[in-house]
């Protein structure tokens, strides 16, 4: 397997979970940018992301290891580790050890999903993670939506930027997704770490539609390389969220969210019916999601791409956009490394 020429250890957002994976009291184990970690739910609700070994002998505290209330109790001596990774006990001695702690992430619980903030350098968030709902500023909730469908792939070949630069990509939705017309961006903005884009689309009709007769379209937020959402418009009210986690150096695990909008007048309407139809249709939005998961997991990451000129701008403004994530303001080039290994 070959190593993506692209840092797997760049800063930002990341799902490692969803948050209804993780109840009071669970220990859940993870590893996420080659580091072995637990999420525990204190008493209290409050969920940790930590590295996952004692400080003392090393033991995994997902293994074995116990919520006491507001603490995290290690399998092998009873050493205990709080919420910031700092041993509180030490139940045979009259004193907790206060010169060692345990790695802690920042964690945000939103759209239903666990996120931790990512950066090699130890800095604070400098963004905050994307809200499905609110951060598309038109008073909708999950209560305007039916439950959310998931999908989850693990351990792909392949790199969050991937994911991101599909967004400027116009030409892949007709020979990937089969639309009848190419779509039409309407806005790009990357000029910080959450970058917008717009962009005019239909699923629907043939060949000889006039994208300046198409009344719909998909918005996007993307916060960093880790988190995408989106809202249609003008189609069948749907939003999404993708979110794109880096295992080790060669992996990533993928999820995908969908939510399905209610009918605005349901007066009349089998209930049933409607959600079926909405479950019916959530599952065609992840098929179309799986067949870029084909495409991306088989990919070589081009750099330069021979990129055609009506791609020039979007291409080159995410990827320049991109670099604000990569510690060492490049990524790792891909043609920099070509050029290292001719040497």
């Amino acid at each position: 397997m070959a190593k993506p020429p692209l840092s797997m250890k760049p800063t930002g957002w990341f799902q490692v979970a969803w948050s209804d994976e993780i109840a009071v009291g669970d220990v859940h184990t993870m590893k996420y940018f080659d580091q072995e970690m637990v999420a525990w739910r204190a008493e209290s609700g409050d969920l940790t992301v930590m590295n996952a070994y004692c400080e003392h002998l090393g033991a995994h505290l997902g293994y074995g290891g116990t919520v006491k209330g507001e603490v995290l109790q290690c399998p092998f001596h009873g050493w205990q580790w709080n919420q910031q990774g700092r041993n509180v006990c030490i139940p045979y001695e009259d004193r907790p050890n206060r010169g060692r702690r345990i790695k802690t992430y920042p964690v945000v619980e939103r759209n239903e999903s666990v996120y931790i903030w990512h950066d090699i350098e130890d800095r604070d968030p400098f963004f905050e993670a994307p809200d499905i709902f609110a951060d598309f500023g038109d008073d909708s909730s999950a209560a305007d939506y039916f439950p959310q469908q998931r999908l989850f792939r693990q351990g792909l070949q392949m790199h969050p930027q991937y994911v991101l630069e599909n967004g400027v990509d116009f030409a892949h939705f007709k020979y990937v997704h089969n639309t009848p017309i190419v779509p039409v961006f309407t806005r790009h903005d990357f000029d910080g770490p959450v970058s917008y884009v717009d962009f005019t689309i239909t699923f629907e009709g043939d060949d000889g539609q006039r994208i300046e007769d198409i009344n719909s379209g998909v918005e996007a937020i993307n916060g960093g390389l880790g988190i995408a959402v989106t809202k249609s418009w003008g189609m069948i009210d749907n939003r999404t969220i993708s979110a794109i986690t880096p295992v080790d150096e060669f992996t990533s695990d993928v999820r995908f969210m969908v939510y399905i909008g209610r009918p605005a007048d349901q007066s009349g309407r089998d209930p049933a019916r409607a959600e079926a139809k909405a479950h019916d249709f959530g599952a065609e939005v992840i098929r179309q999601f799986s067949q870029d998961i084909h495409i991306w997991a088989h990919q070589r990451y081009s750099d330069p791409p021979a990129l055609a000129s009506s791609e020039l701008a979007g291409f080159t403004a995410i990827r320049q956009w991109a670099m604000k994530f990569y510690p060492d303001g490049r990524g790792g080039s891909a043609a920099e490394l070509a050029a290292a290994d001719s040497r």
